[in-house]
């Protein structure tokens, strides 16, 4: 089953945006990245908003007095599975619909290496358009290159980089060989476990 959820949200206020929020910034969608509280000694407090606009993918910075209403983005998430990279684009499938979807792999912002075949994650929609791509937290991932333990790096370097299917490379336990799953955090991209 394919879960929607929309978010139905017209206006909030300047001093409540946070991070990860969608709000409209000159009629375009755009995603903040970071929001700074600022109370100068006189005058109304300000808040101070770096964002991206989703659809150029161009940094800006913005700064709204606390008590303004700002235009909040309406947002679609929708749960869509993976299929496969086709030039600059990926393609995700609605699993109730069976209806395909041709995603820019800008919106991946390089977390491409944990696209795995049939791989759940949730893609944003506004007005019709995808705007971004939300991965799950972890991935499990088959290593395919993993370099021979060498006697006595125990103590100097207790990881190694291994390669995985998907073409990265991760910083594993020196234990970890080729053909065995190792869980990879889609965040920060470090070895979390070995998947039995």
């Amino acid at each position: 089953m394919v879960a929607y959820n929309t978010v139905h949200m017209a206006t909030k206020n300047a001093g409540n945006i946070q991070k990860g929020d969608y709000i409209i910034f000159k009629g375009s969608p755009v995603l903040v990245n970071k929001t700074e509280f600022m109370s100068p000694g006189k005058g109304a407090a300000v808040m101070r908003v770096k964002f991206r606009n989703v659809q150029s993918g161009s940094p800006g910075e913005f700064t709204y007095k606390t008590g303004e209403r700002v235009e909040v983005a309406d947002i679609e998430k929708k749960e869509m599975q993976y299929l496969y990279r086709e030039g600059n684009s990926v393609i995700f499938m609605d699993p109730k619909t069976y209806e395909q979807a041709s995603i820019p792999i800008s919106l991946l912002e390089g977390q491409t290496g944990y696209l795995v075949e049939n791989l759940k994650c949730w893609v944003l929609w506004h007005g019709g358009e995808a705007i971004g791509v939300t991965l799950p937290p972890h991935v499990t991932l088959k290593v395919v290159e993993a370099p021979d333990e060498v006697a006595g790096n125990r103590i100097t370097a207790p990881k190694k980089l291994v390669k995985v299917e998907t073409g990265i490379s991760v910083a594993a336990p020196l234990f970890i060989k080729v053909g065995e799953s190792i869980m990879v955090d889609t965040a920060s991209g470090e070895y979390l476990s070995r998947v039995r």
